[in-house]
């Protein structure tokens, strides 16, 4: 059972309600589904988007690599563009296992 906390507020002389809440936010308890989604086709999208997209089908947790192996890091999303991506799309995928290499937008790419 939750931890509740009930708070009793005057309304009028002769009426009280009675407010219950849950002592927790509903956004602590909340946890990313342990069970696999399916991975969306995130190819030739720019990163921070592709990144939204694997959020809506409920997979929280992505990484991103440099596609070019020079190991740079990706610090604004919006300025990469995913060029390929593991798993598949249409695979089942976790939290964790989205792997999206990506290129500076501009960079030659097969998009």
């Amino acid at each position: 059972m939750p931890n509740t906390v009930t708070t009793t507020t005057e309304v009028l002389p002769s009426t009280t309600v009675a407010k219950t809440q849950n002592a927790v936010p509903p956004a602590a308890t909340t946890t990313a589904a342990a069970e696999p989604v399916t991975m969306p086709n995130v190819v030739c999208m720019n990163l921070q988007a592709a990144q939204n997209a694997i959020q809506r089908a409920g997979v929280f947790f992505s990484r991103s690599e440099d596609a070019t192996g020079e190991g740079r890091r990706q610090l604004v999303d919006s300025n990469w563009i995913v060029v390929s991506q593991t798993p598949l799309a249409g695979s089942p995928v976790t939290e964790g296992q989205a792997v999206l290499s990506a290129v500076k937008i501009g960079e030659p790419n097969p998009c």
